[in-house]
């Protein structure tokens, strides 16, 4: 049966909530979070746990979270659980209602706390359906809206939807990385105690570009032994080799590598010229293979989620990762001294770099996971080990 165009699709009974696809699909719920609209590409993740780390992920700006698992906020949220002080995911869309929380940790509802960080919410869709569509016909660009009213004006919330250009020649990373250096001291998280923290005395000194980070990222890095300054995305060159790092991070972050490559690829070759170690992660994998001379490309549906097998090439060990990405480096297209070292078994596509002759190497998944598997964690020691 053909997808239903908007005069098509009428307004069920009670359905105070609406997802607009550009192609003309309506799909109708209930609302929960903030009030309003928001565009953004509608993409989906198949984590069954970490609901609230997902949405404040800097690297789903623009973007509205299909949840594959149908029970989303039963457990509630919790302060401790946030991956950033900045915005993530314009919105979500969920298969049940939100239930009252059952959680020893929980400290508030989703649906209260998605309503206080300006997020828009859908309830009662066919989350299945939606991520069929998404994997036949590519992440599409849409509008969420909700209205406790119920009252939509679909034509104008389809030309929003047509009207929105999409990731692709977008810069993100300008919007959510952090506008000023800053010490970074927190360390893992244990049940019962929370964060642990460090003044990074006598440990080497990592600089880390903040292109959208999450926070258990420089966690992990605290953990693995470093002294961490977290610095802007756009910090040049001069300022970041002022700050004289044993070794430079490169961090996650949202939208189109080759729009955020135009200002920190050059940082980046000039870093590689210094000889000063390497390690990146997700957007930050694509900004070293793009300083190298690699191509990044749009995928079709992107992967999102924390069940994702990933070979490692040099022993054929595999990793199951978490993975949050819609853009990926073009494996055909790595330079020679340019080597690929993981690999998705999902569709093939590159999961891992290393530069030839240089102490720098990415990946493209999450070895922090947060949420997900630990299955890759030894990728901090190794960078940390690298900087002596």
């Amino acid at each position: 049966m053909a997808d239903p165009a908007p005069s098509l699709a009428p307004k069920p009974v009670g359905a105070t909530a609406v997802l607009v696809l550009s192609d003309g699909y309506v799909a109708w719920g209930r609302g929960f979070g903030a009030s309003g609209s928001a565009v953004g590409e509608v993409c989906f993740n198949t984590a069954i746990t970490g609901y609230q780390e997902i949405m404040t992920d800097p690297s789903y700006a623009g973007q509205i979270v299909t949840f594959t698992f149908p029970h989303i906020g039963n457990v509630g949220v919790n302060e401790e659980d946030l991956e950033s002080r900045f915005d993530g995911a314009v919105g979500c869309l969920v298969r049940e209602d939100v239930t009252a929380p059952s959680n020893f940790r929980s400290e508030g509802t989703f649906d209260a706390w998605m309503a206080a960080k300006g997020k828009i919410g859908i309830a009662g869709l066919d989350t299945r359906a939606l991520t069929r569509r998404i994997r036949l016909s590519g992440a599409p660009n849409a509008v969420i809206a909700h209205s406790p009213e119920g009252e939509f004006d679909i034509p104008a919330l389809l030309a929003q939807a047509k009207a929105w250009p999409g990731l692709e020649g977008m810069d993100l990373a300008k919007v959510v990385s952090r506008s000023a250096s800053e010490s970074w001291t927190g360390d893992a998280w244990a049940l019962g105690k929370g964060y642990g923290a460090s003044d990074g005395e006598g440990r080497p000194h990592v600089v880390a570009l903040d292109f959208g980070a999450k926070d258990n990222i420089f966690r992990n890095l605290v953990h693995a032994g470093a002294k961490v300054t977290v610095v802007p995305g756009n910090t040049s060159l001069a300022d970041v080799l002022a700050l004289s790092p044993a070794g430079v991070f490169l961090s996650n972050g949202p939208g189109d590598p080759a729009a955020t490559g135009e200002y920190a690829v050059p940082v980046i070759q000039g870093l590689l010229e210094a000889g000063i170690p390497i390690f990146g992660i997700c957007l930050g994998h694509q900004m070293l293979a793009l300083a190298a001379g690699a191509k990044t490309i749009k995928m079709h549906q992107g992967h999102r989620g924390a069940n994702h097998p990933v070979k490692r090439l040099a022993d054929d060990v595999v990793e199951i990762t978490s993975m949050n990405h819609g853009f990926a480096v073009d494996a055909a297209s790595l330079p020679a001294g340019v080597v690929e070292t993981h690999r998705s078994l999902f569709d093939g596509s590159n999961c891992g770099i290393e530069i030839t002759g240089k102490r720098a190497f990415s990946v493209q998944y999450h070895p922090e996971a947060s949420p997900g598997p630990m299955d890759s964690f030894y990728l901090f020691t190794k960078f940390i080990e690298s900087l002596a």
